[in-house]
């Protein structure tokens, strides 16, 4: 039989866990463009073997749907930018992710990259080269 304080001992473990849980970068993003503003794309970020990777899973400019990769490096160059994965190979570091790459489909640029939560909802991506000072940061927010 169990006892109030093996319950509440539960209880707080399952609250913990979804707190846990909630504070995770896996999920669905809509990107927002730094220099304009305007909302671009949907990214699925998701784990694979212990690693983030971030996919387009949706263009929200009509006109930009069947746009293709073409300024893309190796086997992605001419591949549709719907479909395409874009964050590669990140791993958790404290409360960021980092030691991987992004790739900007509109210029085929791969940069270095690192995640931040801020707070459940917004997502804090930056690409840089070289150093982290030398980069773009744009604010992603979570797609309920």
């Amino acid at each position: 039989m169990m006892n109030k304080s093996n319950v509440l001992g539960l209880v707080l473990f399952f609250m913990m866990t979804l707190c846990v849980q909630g504070q995770s970068v896996v999920g669905k993003w809509k990107t927002i463009d730094d220099e304009t503003g305007k909302a671009k794309s949907i990214v699925e970020i998701y784990e694979r073997s212990g690693k983030i990777y971030g996919k387009i899973i949706d263009i929200l400019d009509a006109e930009k749907k069947k746009n293709l990769c073409v300024n893309c490096p190796g086997d992605e160059k001419n591949k549709p930018v719907l479909g395409l994965v874009i964050i590669k190979g990140l791993t958790k570091d404290g409360n960021e992710y980092n030691a991987g790459k992004i790739l900007d489909p509109t210029s085929g640029k791969l940069y270095k990259c690192f995640l931040a939560l801020e707070g459940n909802d917004k997502l804090k991506v930056r690409g840089y080269v070289g150093v982290a000072l030398f980069g773009r940061t744009q604010t992603w927010n979570r797609v309920k």
